[in-house]
């Protein structure tokens, strides 16, 4: 099973699809992006479901096999389709983040503190710093 995204004329994301593996074909179809692209009379593009950041994970690992690894992240709806990079980039989630060149995603400005695997934090985009969720418990 393969995932299509259909983007407008503004390179927008505005629906996935699951269709056709890209070499289950029938007669008439050469390629499953045209052929949905024409039904719809609009732009198909492929999306690598299991793809993030440039990698493709099986498992939450990084796979053996990265040519599954295409158009940089798994496209959704709001997502930007880049053709220059070939890549779909998702909304930008605060203004002063930026987008990483290598990864077609968006970073804060500032690194999440070295704790962050043991202590919850969110970005306060006034302050431009991560701040510690307060513990519910407490």
């Amino acid at each position: 099973m393969a995932h299509y995204a259909f983007i407008d004329d503004n390179n927008i994301v505005t629906e996935v699809i699951v269709g056709k593996d890209e070499d289950d074909l029938v007669e008439g179809v050469t390629d499953w992006e045209t052929h949905y692209g024409d039904f719809r009379e609009q732009t198909c593009l492929r999306t690598s479901y299991n793809t993030l950041g440039g990698v493709h994970y099986t498992d939450g690992e990084p796979s053996d096999d990265q040519t599954k690894a295409f158009r940089f992240n798994y496209a959704g709806i709001g997502y930007t389709y880049d053709e220059g990079r070939d890549a779909f980039i998702p909304p930008k989630p605060f203004e002063s983040w930026v987008l990483d060149e290598d990864t077609c995603l968006y970073v804060a400005p500032v690194a999440l503190p070295d704790d962050a695997d043991t202590v919850m934090y969110h970005w306060d985009e006034d302050a431009g710093e991560w701040v510690v969720v307060p513990d519910e418990a407490e």
